[in-house]
């Protein structure tokens, strides 16, 4: 017996077998300590994202912003891990992982209820803290993963429309390590355009406070006015708000304009403009050249964007619906520097009930002027702006910026809502920022969580190829092939 298990393991096959179980004993040792060690790497190393809309990836505004972080960050999770989303428990750990400044711990308040007093927030939810600051910021898992609630009543599920853990992540860190926020008036009472959710949602993500200011009642903006907006009023000014404006502005104040539909005169405002160099045409405009499906009034302007206007645009497409226009013109002051960033084509033309003159139209500018600290009034001016003047050095102050936009359609919700892939609010929000200095527009929009399909836009030819081109072709092969093996 023993001889002939001698012989059965000296033979040539059971040596081969012995070095082939001996090699997949090895491979599957390594496998498993790669595994162990790939374990042990944090998520952004270990993590690929292939989902369809990479709701996983983290732009270089997150990055930038946690890559600067000075104060230690901390991220607590009040769920039972194991019954969180995946989506949102690996974004989270991808998003912590990026720096050593972020910790990140998981608090079951199943287990510990007394956390959720402590932390004031409810379960299934993110709470962002800075111990530094003494600020927290909590972001519940359904501002991450948002729903149509409104599909419940014609499909009797909701379905999910986006995630926005990026954008909600970064919002709150920004928030926590943030010294204070910047306060933005709004106008009412002209008839102003409410701004929408979305755009609320963007300018609370960069850390703006929004207040409603009535110049009716009092034409003097506020002292702690950092920019003033007009979101497409459509009715003009009063005397006194024009002055309270221009005041305004000439102490070193921001505004933004943004001009709605309207049917009379609006001399005030047109003054208004016409100070930083813009004369406003009337009438609205249109582009025979760059304009949607063939509706000259729907107009994706030609775009020349500074840096700080450029941050986050890829396609740079944006659409403007029933948008005024200007010319440039001499500004009232040599101190005054104008830059047009959006304009029509040659093809632009300018439409009134009398007829229509071409040319090339302003639909966007910025106006800029450097104020003497000398000229700024202690009684108009406020507490901020005084500081400003007061870092500068003794002859150069602050400086004042009014941003003009032909159509308020621009941050429509019909607008944006529609078109999910133009950079309307990219702009609008980088436009903003710019008011404050910042080069990062540190707002970002959710993933659309919707299901996308390749369509094409033009399939006339296309459909040809598919339904016959592709199939001729096909069977002249397989003839050609048939052929040849007949003969042969």
């Amino acid at each position: 017996m023993k001889k002939k298990l001698r012989e059965t393991f000296s033979s040539v096959s059971s040596r081969y077998g012995s070095y082939s179980l001996g090699a997949i004993a090895l491979v599957v040792a390594i496998v498993i300590v790669v595994n162990l060690i790939a374990g042990q790497l944090p998520e952004t190393v270990r993590s690929v994202d292939l989902s369809d809309n990479k709701i996983y990836e983290i732009t270089d505004v997150s990055r930038k912003l946690i890559r600067d972080l000075e104060q230690p960050v901390s991220i607590t999770v009040l769920a039972e891990k194991d019954q969180v989303d995946k989506r949102i428990r690996n974004f989270v750990e991808r998003y912590a992982g990026l720096s050593s400044e972020i910790s990140l711990e998981w608090i079951d308040p199943v287990q510990h209820p007394s956390a959720l007093s402590k932390y004031d927030a409810q379960a299934d939810s993110l709470v962002v803290s800075c111990e530094e600051t003494g600020k927290q910021q909590v972001v519940s898992f359904g501002e991450i993963i948002t729903y149509d609630q409104m599909s419940y009543y014609t499909t009797g599920s909701m379905q999910e429309t986006a995630f926005d853990g990026e954008g909600q992540l970064t919002a709150a860190v920004n928030h926590v390590t943030s010294s204070e926020s910047k306060k933005v008036y709004y106008s009412t009472g002209h008839g102003e355009a409410e701004f929408s959710s979305s755009v609320q949602d963007l300018m609370g993500k960069a850390n703006y406070t929004l207040e409603a200011c009535n110049l009716l009642m009092d034409p003097d903006i506020p002292e702690d006015c950092e920019l003033f907006i007009m979101n497409g009023a459509s009715t003009d000014v009063t005397e006194d708000e024009q002055k309270g404006i221009l005041e305004y502005l000439q102490q070193g104040g921001k505004v933004m304009i943004l001009l709605g539909e309207v049917e009379k005169s609006t001399p005030n405002l047109d003054a208004i403009f016409k100070e930083y160099g813009l004369e406003r045409k009337t009438g609205y405009i249109v582009d025979i050249q760059r304009s949607y499906q063939q509706n000259p009034y729907y107009i994706f302007p030609e775009l020349s964007l500074g840096e700080n206007l450029a941050k986050g645009m890829s396609s740079e497409m944006v659409l403007l619906i029933n948008s005024q226009g200007f010319t440039q013109t001499d500004p009232a002051r040599d101190g005054i520097t104008l830059d047009a960033f959006m304009n029509t084509s040659a093809d632009g033309y300018v439409v009134t009930e009398d007829g229509e003159e071409q040319g090339s139209y302003v639909l966007g500018a910025v106006a800029t002027e450097s104020i003497s600290s000398d000229s700024i009034s202690s009684d108009s001016v406020s507490e901020d702006q005084k500081e400003d003047a007061e870092t500068e050095d003794d002859e150069e102050g602050p400086e004042s910026r009014l941003t003009v936009l032909g159509a308020g359609s621009m941050i429509d919700a019909d607008v944006t809502d529609t078109f999910s892939t133009l950079e309307n609010l990219t702009l609008f929000m980088n436009a903003v920022g710019a008011n404050f200095g910042e080069d990062t527009n540190i707002s970002i929009a959710p993933k659309s969580l919707e299901v996308t399909y390749n369509t094409v836009q033009y399939p006339g030819l296309f459909s040809l190829l598919v339904i016959f081109g592709i199939p001729v072709i096909v069977l002249g092969f397989g003839f050609v092939t048939w052929m040849r093996r007949r003969k042969a």
